[in-house]
């Protein structure tokens, strides 16, 4: 029996930065840009200045956001790859003040990975629940009242590089989950 290997979707998966870019170049081209590069926090909201918060979130919850994500280069191949040595499982957070986000989430896997993924979604806030060998995941800390039995392995965004945790992006992961 393979051991579980859970995938985070935003971040890992699919390009929320470039996504959120896109749409707030497009709806607010006269404000300010927060490069992806220049990200300092998890939450994009708080790399913006108080004013822009609900701008941010407006973006954030709108209807198509989670689903027109792009694709994170490499991501597709990558977990296509690891189901030869792991049962892989996508496990991601829904934003709860987004009406849309869970379908979307559902649609875009779906969509960018094949539908045989969407039978492999584990949807939950509480991601310590859930088993597993490791877990991927931009989240710089995942803070839980609960212990994992998983190892918490960064994907290498700006905004978690400050972390002293193994990292891996889809161009090193054979070195850091196969060696």
């Amino acid at each position: 029996m393979k051991e579980i290997l859970l995938v985070d979707q935003d971040g890992v998966l699919a390009n929320y930065d470039k996504g959120f870019l896109k749409k707030w170049k497009e709806f607010n081209p006269d404000k300010i840009v927060i490069l992806p590069e220049e990200r300092r926090t998890f939450y994009i909201e708080e790399d913006y200045p108080k004013e822009l918060g609900a701008l941010v979130r407006g973006i954030i919850t709108s209807k198509g956001f989670y689903r027109n994500l792009p694709l994170m280069k490499g991501a597709k191949e990558a977990v296509n790859e690891l189901k030869k040595y792991f049962d892989v499982f996508i496990c991601t957070a829904p934003h709860l003040k987004s009406k849309y986000c869970i379908s979307e989430k559902f649609e875009w896997i779906d969509e960018n990975l094949g539908p045989e993924w969407t039978r492999k979604i584990v949807l939950t806030k509480e991601k310590t629940l859930i088993k597993g060998k490791y877990l991927i995941d931009d989240r710089p800390e995942i803070k839980s009242p609960y212990i994992p039995e998983w190892e918490h392995i960064l994907y290498d965004q700006p905004y978690n590089r400050n972390i002293p945790k193994r990292r891996l992006t889809w161009d090193n992961w054979r070195e850091i989950l196969l060696k």
